[in-house]
């Protein structure tokens, strides 16, 4: 698995999130070029609600703009498409709504299969961010507070033991702040698989600050949407750690 060996060498990852709701097709391939002559690590597609149904486009577009691995980051069962490169298969670990642990994963699962998907286990987290955001409030779970180092680590350790391949600890779309750098370390060295950080990622300046503190895979999204050649400066970071 390509997540995992780049992890193994140390390197440092970066990934696009791109919400379908929020780019046509014009904003879809500009995104894929600029992506491409970046060297992004991966483009992750999804979002915790969307509306009008254009997932497959979404994948369709990236792959054929660009050779990126298109990872789906779903929100529900709905978010399965075949043509994508994989599907990050999420249980929210920090939670304790039933549906989000293994529900949804029951109803998905044959979906899936049939769509011949690379699956990657991984453990979502949501870690709190100064204010509600989507996925709080579609996942119907409470985020870890966000100054509770230890709370955060044994829910990743967990995680791991379970049998999960990475940990992802997200802020959330839109968030007034990233997870602290300090959890970012405390989870860091508790954990032996991939540490993904998401959420509130608006500046190559803090983007830095979450490789720094032991962030394996950034994720930036919502600070691309209007602007893709920021992408350009974001990528640099992570190409020149």
């Amino acid at each position: 698995m390509e997540i995992i060996d780049h992890f193994k060498r140390n390197k440092k990852q970066l990934a696009v999130l791109i919400d379908p709701d929020k780019q046509g097709t014009e904003e879809l391939i500009k995104t894929a070029e600029i992506s491409k002559e970046s060297s992004i690590d991966y483009l992750f597609v999804g979002g915790s609600l969307l509306t009008n149904d254009e997932l497959f486009r979404t994948v369709r577009t990236l792959k054929e703009n660009c050779d990126i691995p298109v990872v789906l980051f779903p929100g529900n069962t709905y978010q399965v498409s075949r043509n994508a490169d994989a599907l990050l298969l999420l249980s929210l670990i920090s939670g304790r709504n039933p549906d989000m642990l293994i529900g949804m994963h029951v109803l998905a699962a044959p979906y899936i299969k049939l769509a011949g998907l690379k699956t990657i286990a991984t453990g979502y987290m949501l870690i709190d961010s100064g204010k509600p955001t989507s996925v709080t409030y579609m996942s119907n779970s409470m985020p870890i507070p966000y100054d509770k180092n230890d709370i955060a680590a044994c829910t990743a350790m967990a995680g791991e033991m379970l049998g999960l391949q990475l940990i992802f600890m997200d802020a959330g779309s839109g968030a007034d702040k990233t997870v602290s750098e300090e959890m970012i370390s405390f989870v860091k060295q508790s954990i032996d698989v991939p540490l993904i950080i998401g959420g509130g990622i608006k500046t190559p300046e803090k983007l830095k600050s979450v490789l720094d503190a032991g962030a394996d895979i950034a994720v930036v999204g919502n600070s691309f949407e209007k602007n893709p050649e920021r992408i350009y400066s974001f990528a640099e970071i992570v190409r020149n750690y």
